[in-house]
């Protein structure tokens, strides 16, 4: 069976790797098979585009984020935490007055990991158009 690229796994995914994920009778992969090596944790919409827009910039609020995402506090809440359990992205609390304030940073490893998604998303897009 074919190694499936986990958001702890530094290999960069290739066209070969992406063929070797078997599938039909053709020898191609299925979309499917595809799809299973993904980083799930950074293919979610919201996700990904927390952690691009975190490449970006050197830290973004929270209220920064939820204008970016065009999404509520809980579900800005709920998958800002899933990043950061992944160690993904840093999460740091301070008041400005009495204001609270929430800064998120992408970290070496968040930033590992979408470079390998971005690579992985390359791949199946070689892959696909050479066929």
């Amino acid at each position: 069976m074919a190694k499936h690229v986990t958001a702890r796994d530094d290999r960069r995914p290739t066209v070969g790797d992406l063929r070797t994920l078997r599938g039909k009778s053709d020898g191609s992969p299925t979309a499917s098979a595809r799809a299973d090596a993904l980083d799930r944790l950074i293919h979610e919409r919201l996700r990904l585009g927390i952690v691009s827009a975190l490449a970006v910039n050197d830290s973004l609020s929270f209220s920064d984020l939820k204008k970016l995402m065009k999404t509520t506090d809980g579900n800005l809440s709920v998958h800002a935490r899933k990043l950061e359990e992944a160690e993904y992205i840093t999460c740091t609390k301070s008041f400005a007055g009495r204001m609270p304030k929430t800064e998120y940073r992408l970290t070496a490893a968040g930033r590992r990991a979408l470079e390998r998604y971005l690579d992985h998303m390359e791949a199946l897009i070689r892959a696909t158009r050479e066929r």
